[in-house]
């Protein structure tokens, strides 16, 4: 790598397809860190533990290296990533945070089929029984062979997915259509994409397929050309658009889910736990039927291995229409409450999935005072569990922890306290290496409390 090359080059090199490009490009941009010559701020009290990453689709093109380096260069404690049905973002993230002693967690999200809700919205809109959710706490992106047949499932179900939608938006849209091989797979770096994907691709080959794009979309959306215009060729604007009308419900490419569309919640826990991940239950706004009926759902869930919960702040109180705002800020208010009451840590963040997603919550914002210690109570929780099981094997689903912290509530009082006391440093990790495996909680909190650096 070109020795002149500057801190703007590098950092666009950060999200470069090929691996070795990006590896190359963090090490000597955080050289240059070490070296003075680049500042990163004193990280503040804030988490974005919900960061997808170009592995499945992040609006800003960031791979896990970009995001590490973001997170270091914008002063953020704690991140955590999450992608759509894959793991393969988990190694070069966790190993990019350990390098720029950043705090992290990984994890990966699906929609999955809950049949005691089948008649009842839950998160995911227009579509009964079906529910986003989610496995945070990966230490690994290699998954045992006992469950991975699931993950590649997850990875078949996606691909069955894409093409069936691609069949019908290709009718529709004609002349403009997409080869998935030749059209789609080749903006993704390992080979699984997503609706986003597929709709830039589509306005992609509008624009070289069609003499007047605005005529050919403003038919095709139901808009007028002077909507259309403006958001040309490929505006954010345009692909939402496209997404909106042709792939959502309603859709020329949409087809109504049912049971056997997603996993069920039982075999998508069989994954996250043979990884000794921790399943998490996701949620919208609490105004679906489903949502409405929280605490019925998460007594479910729980029984059937949840523990904990992912909500995404932003879009539950930086609204514009004042009594929406006051219907969403309460129902925030009221599951972080209900979450505390069940023993569930909260996992937030603000996806980065969609133009328009914030790189980190306003922790700041009043509306969110009565929560914030939730949420970073949650996201150290999640770090602790992930130094310690990566480095100790002593994580939540250990059979340490099952021995010495029997309940939910101990559980995350203790890695809560292990993520707070255990800093992101390589020496700090190599203590967590040499604890012995037979400690009681208060013991190996006190270890790392008089070994701090």
């Amino acid at each position: 790598m070109n020795q002149s090359q500057t801190t703007e080059q590098l950092t666009a090199q950060l999200n470069d397809f090929d691996a070795g490009v990006r590896q190359q490009a963090l090490a000597k941009l955080w050289g240059r860190a070490e070296a003075g010559e680049i500042e990163c701020p004193a990280p503040a009290e804030v988490a974005n533990m919900h960061c997808h990453t170009f592995y499945s689709y992040n609006a800003y093109g960031y791979s896990p290296a970009g995001l590490a380096w973001l997170g270091k260069t914008e002063g953020y404690k704690l991140m955590g990533t999450v992608d759509f049905d894959v793991l393969d973002a988990v190694d070069e993230w966790l190993a990019a945070a350990e390098m720029l002693e950043l705090r992290a967690s990984a994890g990966i999200e699906t929609r999955a089929f809950v049949p005691e809700f089948a008649t009842r919205e839950i998160n995911s809109p227009g579509e009964p029984g079906v529910t986003y959710h989610m496995g945070i706490g990966f230490t690994s992106g290699a998954v045992p062979d006992s469950a991975a047949h699931i993950a590649e499932d997850l990875r078949t179900r996606a691909r069955a997915r894409n093409l069936d939608v691609l069949a019908r938006v290709n009718a529709y849209l004609a002349p403009v259509q997409l080869d998935y091989e030749r059209d789609v797979l080749p903006l993704t770096p390992k080979g699984v994409a997503t609706e986003r994907h597929m709709v830039f691709a589509y306005t992609q080959a509008a624009a070289r397929l069609v003499p007047d794009p605005a005529a050919f979309w403003a038919s095709k959306l139901g808009m007028e050309r002077k909507q259309v215009e403006p958001m040309l060729p490929s505006s954010p604007a345009l692909q939402n658009a496209v997404r909106s009308k042709l792939m959502k419900r309603g859709g020329v490419g949409y087809v109504q889910p049912g049971p056997e569309t997603f996993p069920s919640i039982e075999e998508f826990h069989e994954l996250i736990l043979a990884c000794e991940a921790l399943p998490c239950a996701a949620w919208l706004d609490g105004t679906s039927a489903g949502e409405q009926a929280m605490p019925e759902l998460l007594e479910l869930l729980i029984d059937k291995g949840v523990v904990a919960l992912n909500v995404i702040p932003d879009r539950n109180w930086n609204i514009g229409d004042a009594e929406t705002k006051r219907i969403k800020v309460q129902k925030l208010y009221e599951v972080v409450e209900l979450a505390q009451s069940l023993d569930l840590p909260l996992n937030v963040g603000t996806e980065m999935n969609s133009f328009g997603n914030k790189l980190m919550d306003d922790f700041g914002a009043p509306e969110l005072a009565p929560v914030k210690d939730a949420f970073m109570d949650g996201a150290y929780f999640i770090h602790g569990h992930t130094v310690l099981q990566r480095h100790a094997g002593l994580g939540y689903q250990s059979a340490w922890a099952q021995a010495k912290l029997p309940t939910r509530k101990a559980k995350n009082e203790f890695y809560a306290q292990v993520g707070r006391l255990t800093p992101p440093t390589a020496s700090a990790r190599n203590r967590l290496r040499s604890l012995a495996s037979d400690l009681a909680p208060s013991d190996l909190l006190s270890q790392l409390t008089h070994k701090q650096e």
